[in-house]
């Protein structure tokens, strides 16, 4: 099992509700780790996940309309062509909840 590296540690008070701290005693227990490590663990993994960048978000989006397809006017119109896309949508689940 690898081991991690010593921490200076500070202690900190916090103030749960009844559901929190049941929810946090369930995963110490779940995870076999102490609440303090539960809180740990879940203060890495909000933090990791708010450092992504607001633009990674798009990049799988780069490219997309790089297609000969793909119209030329988009930057210009494109709410007529999110609407458009939102009308196709909306008439094709109609028509498999009919």
């Amino acid at each position: 099992m690898k081991r991690r590296p010593p921490r200076v540690r500070e202690p900190i008070q916090v103030y749960l509700t009844p559901a929190e701290r049941s929810t946090l005693d369930r995963l110490a227990q779940e995870l076999g780790v102490s609440r303090a490590e539960v809180l740990r663990r879940g203060i890495e993994t909000l933090g990791s996940q708010r450092a992504r960048s607001f633009y990674d978000a798009f990049e799988p989006l780069l490219g997309a309309c790089s297609s000969p397809e793909a119209p030329t006017d988009l930057a210009d119109r494109h709410d007529d062509y999110a609407a458009d896309d939102v009308a196709r949508a909306s008439t094709r689940s109609r028509r498999r909840s009919s």
